[in-house]
């Protein structure tokens, strides 16, 4: 059939939505097909091709070729789609399981169809290629900036629109906290994602991600775009608060102060957008311990001590900065531990000192009595660096020897003396676990063993009740065997009773 028609709808709604001409004929191929698979009461399987340029098309009835079944009469199960390979082959032989066979039939009228169906599906098809090209068009953008109107706002969301029919979504979660705005508002943000689901929003924008900051410097800061400035990291309290750490890759330029501009101009006028985010710009430094010291600013840090094995820092600071230290709600420490990824414990200074004295006195008086030697020697021992008799005993004696006023015979005596000691301390812990005797209930407790129930009755660890008052670390530190999934699962199964009796269960 010809049907010039079809050509002066496809240019319409081609020019109209810029979407492919070949899109809009599917379209309207598919609204062919099903009008006319309304015109047969038995379930059929049609193809309609049109002709791109003239607009003539012609309709197909297709059967799929299948293997053919004893089970069925006439070898297959749905007779009005399906045909047997025997069937078939029979005009063709090469044909095989899969293929269609087609048969022209007569074609509907385009004038005749439901107008309401066809332009429900030449719509769905349309919205279908509009998508993919919003999807298209912006995948390659995520992680950049995007400015449009706002269109709506729903609960706190916001839908806006960024022109060339792509509309974004910022999720109420993603919205600057206390932030006002209104329908009509230019509104910035950093494309978070882009989905390609058939409904709902395609591309999702956020105002409280960590790098809407980043993007943000490298727009108003021409060093970071350049790349003469770094920008490393960025945490964040949205609408209150947030540290960037920045490096220079050029000796001359002082980083922060590019960052922050003359009189604090660039920095403020991305505080602006932020609803007046309070902005901290960080000097980064390849000493962990000096980054940190630079991520607590403005507090100022009298010392650190780092574990880098629980990657963790304790910083202690004097008792007139530890409130501006911690922030209001522990913000300015809670920011420089996402910021640096180190775990930070802020301390009192004079209450570390004291701690530490203490500390340092007990070691002392531990070196003397154990070792057996006077004041003088021990306390030279904790000053440089011994903190047990484990490594007296075993550290080579030429380190010992760099140690002023020791000499041979001193070393040998105090290494002799921390060796004996370990000795009778291993000794005293055998006979401690061997007659230490646990208690029954602990016993009969699933998942221990009788070995591991003597050896936390040798700890102290008698009864359910207390296995039960230890906490994961307690046990790692008494028994260097054990991991942290058993030793949950211990204390957790100790303390059954308690829960028991905190649902109301009588306890026996």
């Amino acid at each position: 059939m010809v049907n010039k028609e079809i050509l002066l709808i496809v240019d319409v709604f081609s020019n109209e939505k810029d979407i492919e001409k070949d899109i809009v004929f599917q379209a309207i191929e598919s609204a062919l097909e099903s009008a006319t698979v309304s015109r047969y009461e038995f379930p059929v399987k049609v193809r309609v091709v049109i002709n791109r340029d003239t607009g003539d098309y012609s309709t197909l009835r297709r059967w799929q070729v299948v293997e053919e079944s004893d089970e069925f009469q006439g070898g297959v199960e749905f007779p009005t789609t399906q045909i047997s390979l025997q069937v078939a082959q029979i005009d063709n032989p090469d044909i095989e399981v899969g293929d269609f066979i087609e048969d022209e039939i007569e074609s509907v009228e385009f004038g005749r169809i439901s107008a309401q169906a066809a332009k429900q599906v030449i719509i769905h098809k349309v919205r279908e290629a509009e998508r993919k090209k919003v999807a298209d068009a912006y995948m390659d953008r995520v992680g950049e900036l995007v400015t449009g109107v706002i269109k709506r706002i729903e609960k706190g969301s916001v839908y806006i629109d960024l022109g060339g029919n792509a509309d974004a979504f910022i999720p109420r979660e993603h919205m600057i906290p206390r932030e006002t705005v209104r329908v009509g508002d230019r509104i910035r943000g950093y494309l978070k994602e882009v989905r390609t689901e058939v409904r709902g929003p395609q591309l999702f924008v956020s105002r409280t991600a960590p790098e809407f900051v980043l993007a943000l410097f490298r727009l108003e800061v021409p060093e970071v775009g350049e790349g003469m400035i770094d920008v490393l990291g960025a945490a964040r309290d949205p609408g209150s608060r947030a540290k960037v750490a920045v490096r220079s890759n050029d000796l001359r330029i002082d980083p922060v102060g590019a960052c922050v501009g003359m009189r604090g101009s660039r920095v403020q006028t991305i505080s602006n957008e932020l609803n007046g985010e309070r902005i901290d710009v960080i000097l980064w430094n390849e000493n962990e311990a000096q980054f940190v010291i630079n991520a607590m600013a403005p507090a100022e840090i009298e010392s650190i001590v780092v574990d880098e094995d629980k990657h963790t820092m304790d910083v202690a600071v004097s008792a007139d900065s530890l409130s501006q230290a911690i922030g209001r709600g522990g913000q300015n420490v809670r920011l420089a531990t996402e910021l640096t990824g180190w775990e930070l414990n802020v301390r009192d200074a004079d209450q570390v000192n004291k701690d530490t004295q203490e500390e340092l006195g007990k070691l002392v008086q531990l070196f003397v009595e154990q070792l057996n030697v006077d004041q003088d020697i021990a306390m030279v021992l904790v000053e440089v660096g011994f903190n047990s008799v484990e490594e007296i005993a075993y550290v080579p004696s030429s380190e010992m020897l760099e140690i002023d006023g020791f000499d041979e015979e001193l070393v040998e005596t105090l290494r002799t003396r921390a060796k004996d000691i370990l000795l009778i301390n291993a000794i005293a812990s055998e006979e401690k676990i061997e007659t230490a005797e646990p208690a029954e209930d602990i016993l009969a407790m699933e998942g221990m063993t009788d070995e591991l129930a003597h050896q936390l009755a040798s700890k102290g660890i008698v009864t359910m009740e207390d296995l039960a008052e230890q906490a994961v670390d307690d046990l790692l530190d008494e028994f260097s065997d054990m991991n942290e999934e058993i030793a949950a699962k211990l204390i957790m199964k100790a303390r059954e009773p308690w829960f028991a009796i905190d649902n109301g269960e009588v306890e026996k």
